[in-house]
């Protein structure tokens, strides 16, 4: 697979709240502010691999969040961010968006999560942040979705309580973003085990934002990689 690093400068993007650390991305395409997303001192690189366009970003904080997208759809497939531990060393990946792989023990077998439990996945769309859920069999007036202005979350529940789930929306809680009721839509596709589909519109300020950043990382001027180059792309 082909693989292309590169190195993004320029103007500030102010956040209007933490994301890894707290308050503007470097990007040698933006102009204008956008609300959102990145720390000031965040650091970007790029590289494409395997099909996918990798976006790494390092934080001040030295947290660090990695993007990949769908080199012919720009569908963002992953989102996954760690920390640093409180001895200092790497924590693991927790994916916001997209599924992590499976694990593979010390002798070599492969952990998966029962193919009965409900498994909740977020994939977003271009206008939607999207949350699936595999595995919810019952009829559609089971469900109850709503949205917790105090605690900022979407709640899942079923009416047997067989399944209650809180979900954060943490591009929303990064901006500083209201959380509106009427953006929430919700559906059940009773296909095979059966699919809840939780939807949320993104408001302007997140598609502004989000234009702005995929010029960035489309228009970044690029480096070559080293042989050893790891795949995340990260920064030394």
């Amino acid at each position: 697979s082909s693989r292309r690093c590169r190195a993004v400068a320029g103007p500030l993007i102010r956040a209007a709240g933490p994301i890894g650390a707290n308050s503007p991305v470097t990007s040698a395409a933006m102009s204008k502010p956008a609300p959102a997303l990145f720390p000031e001192g965040t650091k970007m690189t790029t590289m494409t691999s395997g099909g996918r366009r990798k976006v790494h970003y390092t934080f001040p904080d030295e947290s660090e969040m990695v993007e990949e997208y769908d080199v012919q759809t720009d569908v963002l497939a992953v989102r996954k961010r760690r920390s640093k531990t409180i001895l200092g060393a790497l924590g693991e990946w927790v994916y916001e968006i997209g599924e992590a792989p499976a694990r593979v023990t010390i002798e070599g077998d492969t952990l998966r999560p029962s193919l009965s439990n409900p498994v909740l996945v977020r994939t977003d769309r271009p206008h939607c942040f999207e949350w699936r859920v595999r595995n919810l069999p019952y009829p559609k007036p089971t469900y109850s979705v709503t949205i917790d202005q105090d605690q900022r979350q979407i709640i899942i529940r079923t009416s047997n309580k067989k399944y209650f789930k809180r979900i954060d929306i943490a591009d929303l809680d990064r901006a500083r973003l209201p959380i509106e009721d009427s953006a929430l839509s919700w559906t059940h596709e009773s296909a095979g085990a059966g699919t809840l589909v939780v939807s949320y519109k993104k408001p302007p300020a997140i598609l502004k934002a989000e234009k702005e950043l995929k010029m960035a990382r489309l228009t970044a001027p690029n480096e070559p990689v080293a042989a050893n180059e790891a795949p995340d792309c990260k920064q030394q």
